[in-house]
């Protein structure tokens, strides 16, 4: 364990993101508390931990790492007092998000990292019912599944704190994460920004009768995903330029960026669209559960990753466990 100053770690909200941060935790040697107001999250919790496990052991676990260092806690204000740093995962619902912040804030140690996980609000949206310690409040928000992928996005609210964004960059970046700090706070961040974009013109192509669900993943599987693997789409376009690089792909291709391919705002999610998707989804997975579809994604993500690793040095994630 790289960090010294965060020993406890309290995660509020038991869904998809946050038992995934209870295993990536726990396997890095944390103590972990967990906190879920619903019915069944203590049981639900274990289950997910327990079935990202068996991934963690292959990608290394950190010495004294055990699941046995995972508590529930059921009330709020106890799972949160000692806690050195909060990961938030409640729905994405702002009034919700606010408040269970504004409780954690009156709650915790003042000197306590408070981090919520979400995908689209900025943390100065979120800092606005804390009224105790405001600057202590950021958004580290990741990426399913947690406990394999090592992108995390941290933004720092108009009160943040600046050794507060200090100290976060160096616990996340210890856990084996990397840290990608958003310079301006901007709904949906970055990386969500950029994968809407894809979604809502997937949308438009399965309502439109252009493509099915399946014909649209196959264009990335077999296409693009391949190179954003090891390459985002800067670097993929300076190849794509020969040898004068980017400065011959802006000047050849520049030009159709302003013809009318795309569509910049997403269609109405109709109960037709609807189901199109859905029965476009259900039809590519007959015979495969969700279950079934983890464990081969997860196997694939670690094998991906010491591709990316050996093709992409800088890539390697991984310090002295």
């Amino acid at each position: 364990m790289a960090n010294n100053t965060i020993k406890k770690i309290t995660v509020v909200g038991t869904g998809v993101i946050g038992n995934g941060w209870i295993a990536r935790f726990l396997s890095q040697g944390y103590d972990v508390i967990a906190t879920d107001p619903a019915p069944g999250a203590e049981q639900r919790m274990l289950q997910a931990v327990e079935r990202a496990w068996s991934k963690l052991e292959k990608t290394g676990l950190s010495k004294g790492a055990s699941i046995e260092r995972l508590t529930f806690e059921p009330d709020l204000e106890k799972a949160v007092s000692e806690a050195d740093l909060i990961q938030e995962n409640a729905p994405e619902r702002e009034e919700l998000k606010k408040e269970l912040l504004a409780k954690i804030d009156q709650f915790s140690h003042p000197d306590t990292i408070i981090a919520s996980s979400t995908s689209g609000y900025k943390p100065s949206t979120l800092q606005e019912y804390c009224r105790n310690h405001p600057e202590r409040v950021i958004v580290a928000h990741p990426f399913n599944p947690v406990y394999l992928i090592p992108l995390v996005e941290l933004v720092a609210g108009e009160l943040t704190a600046r050794d507060i964004m200090e100290k976060a960059e160096t616990f996340y970046t210890s856990i084996n994460m990397k840290t990608l700090i958003v310079r301006n706070e901007i709904e949906g961040h970055i990386a969500d920004r950029l994968m809407e974009a894809l979604w809502r013109e997937a949308l438009h192509l399965v309502n439109d009768g252009i493509a099915t669900t399946e014909e649209v993943d196959a264009a990335i599987v077999y296409g693009a995903g391949l190179r954003w693997a090891l390459m985002g789409p800067f670097l993929t376009f300076h190849l794509a330029g020969g040898e004068q690089g980017i400065r011959h792909m802006l000047a050849q291709f520049g030009p159709a960026l302003k013809l009318p391919w795309t569509k910049l705002e997403a269609p109405e999610l109709t109960d037709e669209l609807s189901e199109k998707v859905i029965e476009g989804c259900e039809n590519q997975t007959v015979g495969h559960s969700i279950q079934e579809l983890e464990q081969r994604r997860d196997n694939f993500l670690i094998e991906v990753q010491e591709l990316l690793q050996k093709y992409w040095p800088a890539a390697n994630l991984n310090g002295d466990k």
